[in-house]
């Protein structure tokens, strides 16, 4: 019995390890899309005084920890969401290992789709934009889920594609600028991925978080009426609670319709 619980220990931390390796390179991701940098060739490299990475630099949280939260040559320090963004993907990793234990392909699914929601975050929050990579890449992940999910039949994800999205894009043609072209398309993919119950809520959680911050950023005048803020990290929030959680809220709502 000790000996089963070292070794579900040691393929615990092996699984968050992966995670966070994994989330690693998504940070890579986040910030090299953006500025046309290839995020499979070149060395990582210090953005203050661009000194080429060691591997012992690039250990996810753990060298952060070692360096105290600095750069080894130029001693600058370096903002620590990297390394949150990493343990987080662990912590994903973890989560999704033990949720699907029982069947890897929905596990894997479902860490991918974690890893899509998150790039897309940081990446709209950094730039404002979303890459069209990630939309692409979440319309594969729906392929991949018609058979990880079957009981999210072909017709619920058909559904699921158009019925938030489409109204974005009308709500946009009438007001510019109510939603950009990244969410729109996003929606649109992840419709196929959730079907059309699970985006529905995902999109009323996410325009309901992306609300209570647009309305602090007034009551604090942060931001203009005019101005614009990054959406796409509320309606991943809203997607990522929807996935988990999405079916009981709905069955829930309906409850008080019946």
């Amino acid at each position: 019995m000790t000996e089963l619980y070292i070794y579900m220990v040691l393929f615990g931390v092996l699984i968050f390890f992966a995670g966070s390796c994994i989330f690693s390179f998504l940070n890579v991701i986040v910030y090299r899309v953006p500025r046309q940098m290839s995020f499979v060739k070149g060395f990582s490299i210090c953005p203050t005084c661009g000194h080429q990475l060691g591997a012992l630099d690039l250990v996810p949280i753990w060298s952060y920890v070692f360096l105290k939260g600095k750069c080894r040559y130029c001693k600058t320090s370096i903002g620590s969401r990297d390394t949150w963004i990493e343990a987080f993907g662990g912590c994903a990793a973890l989560f999704c290992a033990w949720q699907y234990r029982m069947n890897i392909l929905q596990g894997v699914t479902v860490f991918l789709f974690l890893c899509v929601m998150t790039v897309v975050t940081f990446m709209d929050i950094d730039t404002m934009e979303i890459a069209n990579g990630c939309w692409m890449f979440t319309l594969l992940l729906a392929i991949m889920s018609f058979f990880a999910f079957p009981e999210i039949t072909l017709v619920q994800r058909l559904i699921g594609m158009i019925c938030i999205s489409v109204p974005m894009l009308l709500l946009t043609m009438l007001v510019s600028g109510a939603f950009g072209g990244g969410d729109i398309k996003l929606m649109f993919a992840c419709g196929a991925f959730l079907g059309w119950k699970l985006t529905l809520v995902s999109s009323l959680l996410g325009i309901l978080f992306g609300g209570i911050y647009g309305i602090y950023l007034l009551a604090a005048k942060k931001k203009d009426k005019k101005e614009h803020f990054a959406f796409g990290p509320f309606l991943c929030l809203g997607m990522t609670i929807g996935w988990f959680y999405g079916m009981q809220i709905f069955d829930w709502y309906t409850g008080f319709l019946i």
